[in-house]
């Protein structure tokens, strides 16, 4: 019995039906999940890019000759394996037919086990194939994630595994994470690297949109639904139909659009404002809170079980503060970035400021960090805790150490309030040397309180 995958087809093309039958009954002897038509358009229309299996085509038919279809089928993928079928030896239209991309010319009349087997070298092959396919992808992927989901930091690197395995995997989620940690971006690259990536990404910021007019914009209106409703409006949920919806500040949405939000989920329809009708719709909803949606729920504030709908996946982001050392790259990037948009020259960024910029603390996350590196590139006066101390220059190597030394020190304790335990946790040094440090240059903690 052949070791044919579960997942897939093997299309017989014939005009003649005793054969087609024949050829079905051998096929699903053998464990193949084989389908015929005698219309070779309605076979080609099954294949695809990504299709799973193998062709048997007839050389003669009425319809369309075999080496036309076989033509059309490597336009659609000139990978998909085709094997020519003939009941007659024509050695000419053999040859024709291997050159055109055919995968093998096989005479009607030949032993049964002889088709089978090659019908199974040709399966594997097709499997290889998008095996091959779907590493190199994979591979891009990696590399195409690592420059839009930037760092190097452990839990970056695990972020961005995650991000490819949950791309692939066609369900609801929430995702998870503080102001300015990139929510919209971890959505994008959902999306983008998911089977939906050539479909609409439709993105709607909850909290953005008044409760009046939120409720058109996700569901759409009829003409004359309401005073001003003069035309028909697509909303959001079906102009997305086919890609990705994706709701920020989800915690935001008032509670009888979760209602209605709800049953879109379960159904997979939608009634536009003012209509009747179902709408069926294919989507996948990318949530995001900065905000525990399980915490709201118990108390209240966001339906149960709509979480539960939602939370079939869920990824949290970290913050900027759990990821610092990644704040040097970060703002490198973010330097380049503004350099090419503002069209600025290059220069050179301080080591002293990146190690200052680690040390700080980020409330408004990457996108704080963001708007540094673009004030800094522009050559605008940062935030006065983030301005570049003058360190001297002269002087013996020792000196210049120590000054440098009090600096970061002292920035440190700004940056921290003074607090002793954050202050030595991000210098990665012992309380008890700060301490001595502080003492050696006269820097008292009450001072930053």
């Amino acid at each position: 019995m052949s070791s044919a995958m579960k997942n897939g087809q093997v299309i017989v093309i014939d005009d003649e039906e005793i054969v087609r039958e024949s050829m079905i009954q051998t096929l699903d002897l053998e464990g193949y999940n084989a389908v015929a038509f005698e219309d070779p358009s309605c076979a080609i229309s099954h294949c695809s890019i990504n299709w799973q299996g193998v062709i048997i085509c007839d050389v003669r038919m009425d319809l369309m000759h075999g080496l036309d279809v076989l033509e059309k089928i490597l336009e659609i993928d000139p990978e998909i394996p085709v094997i020519m079928f003939s009941g007659h030896s024509d050695i000419a239209v053999a040859i024709k037919a291997i050159r055109q991309g055919a995968y093998d010319f096989l005479e009607k009349n030949d032993d049964p086990q002889n088709h089978l087997n090659t019908v199974e070298r040709a399966w594997k092959k097709r499997e290889l194939v998008l095996e091959n396919r779907r590493l190199r992808k994979a591979i891009d992927g990696q590399g195409e994630i690592t420059r839009r989901l930037v760092g190097q930091s452990d839990v970056v690197t695990k972020l961005r595994d995650t991000v490819l395995q949950l791309a692939q995997v066609d369900v609801d989620l929430i995702i998870n994470g503080e102001t300015g940690t990139g929510k919209e971006v971890v959505a994008k690259c959902l999306h983008d690297f998911s089977p939906r990536k050539d479909k609409p990404f439709v993105a709607l910021n909850c909290g953005a949109v008044t409760e009046s007019v939120i409720e058109s914009e996700l569901f759409g209106h009829e003409a004359g639904s309401f005073t001003g409703a003069s035309k028909k409006r697509i909303g959001k949920i079906e102009y997305a139909s086919g890609g990705t919806l994706f709701l920020d500040e989800i915690e935001s949405m008032p509670a009888s659009l979760q209602v209605r939000l709800l049953r879109v989920l379960q159904e997979r329809v939608l009634q536009r404002l003012g209509g009747n009708s179902d709408i069926p719709i294919d989507i996948r909803v990318i949530a995001a809170s900065k905000m525990d949606l399980r915490i709201a729920s118990d108390e209240g504030s966001f339906r149960e079980d709509l979480y539960y709908r939602l939370n079939v996946g869920s990824l949290d982001l970290p913050s900027l503060d759990q990821r610092k050392e990644d704040i040097p790259l970060l703002f490198s990037f973010f330097v380049d970035q503004a350099n090419q948009r503002f069209k600025r020259e290059e220069k050179p960024i301080p080591e002293l400021l990146l190690q200052q910029l680690s040390m700080q603390s980020w409330p408004g996350n990457v996108r704080e960090l963001r708007n540094v590196a673009e004030r800094w590139a522009l050559g605008l006066p940062l935030t006065n805790r983030l301005e570049l101390p003058e360190v001297k220059s002269e002087g013996n190597l020792d000196e210049i150490v120590a000054c440098y030394e009090r600096e970061v020190i002292l920035t440190a304790l700004k940056a921290h309030n003074g607090q002793i335990e954050q202050t030595a946790q991000s210098l990665g040094i012992p309380r008890k040397k700060l301490y001595l440090r502080m003492k050696k240059y006269d820097l008292d903690k009450k001072d930053f309180i």
